[in-house]
């Protein structure tokens, strides 16, 4: 008698932060999905989507290995990355949610963990290769912004897998995401008055939209993709179409002088992101999506459909040097402002009464 194979047992996934934003999103996609034989919901609260199995508990809680034996793949999606969070409570979470995860999924044997950080740990600067490789190093400068926290996060994984070298675990860097929900410097960026250029120097402009980075996080939760995974939309925009399409006119300053008045709001506590994230706007970090391109995947927006819909979602709020503004000092501004300079005076104005209240 011919013995007969057996097919491979079909994988438990689990999803943290699966109740909201990203992981809800990856949620809904992956518990219709044929590939996986359960999905876990892991999260503070139990969320709205039955299908899943929910497990609710804090993933900073060290008891998280017990509650996760019966895993295969985690995606870790637990984080706090909002541009205007405190920058020391914001990081404490992140690093702690990542490293907990990373020593409980080691403990409790999960074959694989996914990640999510940022391409712009690869860094943004005037004579960056356009586009970057995915192997290309990582030259960001730590800071007390997203950017730092993204840097910490990927020391944490380098050092898992030197502890725990049977882990496997793969690093999606997206490109400027784009999507509803999305709130990031990058986006801010384009609910300015003007657009922020240094002189130069173009940027060259390319997204990932919210889909996209949901399509890659499914292959690298299947093992489809492993390592460091580059995410983004195929090509660039130049600065020129960037302006065309968003009807925003350029404002150009010296380097020194954008910088040095960034650095020193931020010091001031005027501006939510440090002078770096500037670089992000004003300097190429377009990657090449190597990886998932060999793997059969392709990105189903362009460039040119998420910067449209990014338009679409502004909702007329206007944005100075990163901080929003109320509507009637957003309209006062807006007549005759530039992003670093003449936007500051109604910025500072702003502070100084809500420091009277």
């Amino acid at each position: 008698m011919v013995p007969t194979s057996k097919r491979p047992r079909q994988p438990v996934v689990a999803i943290t932060g699966a109740a909201s934003g990203l992981g809800r999103e990856l949620l809904v996609r992956l518990v219709s999905a044929a590939d996986f034989r359960r999905v876990v919901a892991i999260d503070e609260q139990r969320g709205d989507v039955g299908e899943a199995t929910w497990r609710v508990l804090d993933v900073r809680d060290p008891l998280l290995a017990n509650r996760i034996s019966d895993i295969d793949v985690l995606v870790h999606l637990a984080g706090d990355y909002t541009v205007d969070s405190d920058p020391g409570e914001r990081r404490a979470y992140n690093l702690r949610a990542a490293q907990t995860v990373l020593t409980a999924c080691a403990a409790a044997r999960v074959r694989r963990v996914v990640l999510v950080t940022s391409a712009m740990v690869y860094g943004a600067a005037p004579d960056n290769e356009v586009p970057l490789p995915e192997d290309a190093p990582v030259t960001a400068e730590p800071d007390t912004g997203v950017v730092g926290d993204f840097l910490e996060i990927e020391s944490l994984v380098r050092r898992s897998l030197r502890s725990h070298p049977g882990l496997e675990v793969t690093v999606l860097r997206p490109a400027a995401v784009v999507g509803p929900g999305v709130d990031t410097v990058i986006t801010r960026h384009f609910e300015s008055p003007r657009l922020l250029t240094v002189k130069g120097c173009s940027p060259h402009w390319q997204f990932c939209h919210i889909d996209d980075l949901l399509s890659a996080l499914e292959l690298a939760a299947r093992g489809a993709v492993t390592g460091v995974v580059a995410v983004g939309c195929d090509g660039w925009m130049e600065q020129e179409q960037v302006e065309e399409m968003s009807g925003i006119r350029r404002f150009e300053l010296p380097a020194g002088l954008t910088f040095g008045t960034a650095q020193r709001l931020h010091r001031l506590g005027i501006t939510p992101a440090p002078a770096t994230d500037l670089h992000y706007v004003v300097y190429p970090w377009v990657v090449d999506c190597t990886a998932l391109r060999e793997a059969g995947w392709k990105p189903t927006w362009t460039n040119e459909a998420a910067f449209e819909q990014l338009l679409e979602l502004r909702e007329n709020r206007t944005t100075v040097v990163g901080r929003r503004l109320p509507v009637k000092e957003a309209t006062l501004t807006a007549a005759g402002a530039t992003v670093a300079v003449i936007g500051t005076a109604a910025i500072v104005r702003q502070v100084r009464k809500k420091r009277r209240q």
